[in-house]
């Protein structure tokens, strides 16, 4: 079995989604000794945003003296086949501005190859990625339910759900730590609910 576990925040050792993502894999750890695990850290080791030139490159327009290009472009592939050998993915997901980090926004955008992980059909467009279970371990600072006032602002969980849906994913577990930023008593709070649902996740 093999988990793949991205880490998108850019704060580091202050990051509660990185608290919770690291509570879920361990917990991950404990229920299937001898998994393989492949960790990325987008917040340190950020993949590079998609330019033209990777569209260029990705039709076999490849030039041979642009080293960085073509790492950039050999680490976006091997992000697409560890996602792509991957039997569990576990995102640490803060929320950033209503919205998901654009490190992870760029980590996303590697994945999305039709051919890869959808394709286009008569019938609308299809998921090749099924099977796969994702948990995300999210963060946010207020509260964008479906029964709050800013609901209409989650542009985080809501396309998770529908990128990851789009790749026919449909096992999407939400760890959830919301109202960080409330008071300093919720923020202790909710993260503690937070890990120990991560604590106890069905195996």
């Amino acid at each position: 079995m093999k988990l793949l576990h991205v880490d998108a925040s850019i704060l580091g050792e202050s990051s509660v989604s990185r608290q919770l993502s690291a509570a879920v894999v361990g917990r991950l750890r404990q229920a299937h000794p001898g998994i393989a695990v492949t960790h990325y850290d987008l917040g340190a080791e950020p993949i590079g945003h998609l330019t033209g030139a990777h569209l260029t490159a990705a039709q076999g327009g490849l030039a041979p003296g642009n080293t960085a290009l073509q790492q950039d472009v050999a680490r976006g592939l091997q992000a697409l086949e560890d996602f792509l050998a991957a039997d569990i993915v576990v995102v640490g997901a803060p929320m950033y501005n209503f919205s998901v980090s654009s490190q992870l926004k760029a980590w996303i955008d590697r994945l999305a190859v039709a051919g890869k992980t959808f394709r286009y059909t008569e019938k609308g467009p299809q998921g090749l990625a099924g099977g796969k279970k994702v948990i995300v371990a999210s963060s946010r600072g207020g509260f964008y339910g479906p029964d709050t006032p800013a609901a209409s602002l989650d542009h985080q969980e809501r396309y998770l759900i529908g990128i990851f849906g789009f790749f026919g994913i449909t096992d999407i577990t939400f760890v959830r730590a919301e109202g960080l930023n409330i008071s300093a008593d919720h923020r202790t709070t909710s993260i503690a609910a937070a890990t120990a649902e991560a604590a106890g996740l069905a195996a």
